[in-house]
């Protein structure tokens, strides 16, 4: 009877590794004598030398109570900035721009795991014809990343941001002035003038405004999709990509 009663307890008071120093002082704020706590601290660590699963389970419940609210947050945020997301003019799009359904697309142009999900996101868009995808150039992984957004924003400005963001993310060396200028002269990209547009102040001020909503969103790395209200961190396989449109979907026609 003592074991369940103090497994009761000590999930009832979230537990965490250190247990009873905070519990003893949770006791005296609640008015128990110092025997009382003292027996309150004896309950537990016996709980524990009979069963450590609680301490895990504790922990576990814990996690699962952060990673909800962390969700949750997200959400709140996705939805505070929708229209930073979904409908900034400025923004490049893929896909099919009408399409019913949008996902935004923070990525880095030297990322390994952005490479990995390219050819995913490519064979989603050939499957669905009515997404339409927000590019955020989210260059963190340093100054060549900075160096490749520019160029690909530049890009944008002759027309040719998509077929220039396919070939970078192909591209198997480092996004180097010479591999850049290699792979846009093959789209027929003016260098010249993409070079001075990528000193263009506006296209920094861009860059630093998806870093900023990055930040909001609590992104920590690249990739990381939005797809409805939900925020998707790192590489997921196609059918994982399908389930979240299908979710977005349902969500929309729930008003949510």
């Amino acid at each position: 009877m003592m074991l369940s009663v103090a497994r009761r307890f000590l999930l009832a008071m979230a537990a965490c590794a250190t247990l009873a120093a905070p519990l003893a002082a949770q006791g005296a704020a609640q008015g128990l004598s110092p025997q009382q706590r003292a027996e309150v601290v004896e309950v537990l660590r016996d709980a524990l030398k009979r069963d450590p699963s609680i301490l895990r389970e504790a922990l576990a419940s814990m996690q699962e109570a952060e990673t909800r609210d962390r969700g949750e947050a997200q959400r709140s945020a996705i939805l505070a900035r929708r229209d930073a997301l979904l409908a900034d003019p400025g923004d490049p799009i893929k896909g099919n721009p009408q399409g019913s359904l949008t996902i935004v697309e923070f990525f880095d142009a030297r990322c390994g795991y952005c490479k990995a999900l390219h050819p995913t996101l490519q064979a989603l868009l050939r499957a669905d014809p009515q997404i339409r995808v927000v590019m955020k150039d989210l260059p963190i992984l340093g100054p060549a990343s900075v160096v490749a957004s520019r160029a690909l924003l530049a890009a944008q400005r002759q027309g040719k941001y998509a077929a220039f963001q396919d070939a970078l993310m192909q591209l198997r060396g480092e996004p180097t002035e010479a591999a850049l200028q290699a792979e846009a002269q093959k789209l027929g990209i003016d260098w010249a003038r993409a070079k001075r547009d990528m000193e263009d102040p506006a296209i920094m001020a861009r860059l630093q405004h998806n870093l900023g909503l990055a930040r909001a969103l609590s992104i920590e790395g690249t990739p990381a999709l939005v797809i409805g209200s939900t925020l998707v961190p790192g590489a997921v396989d196609l059918p994982t990509l399908q389930n979240l449109v299908a979710q977005a979907r349902q969500e929309a026609r729930q008003g949510g």
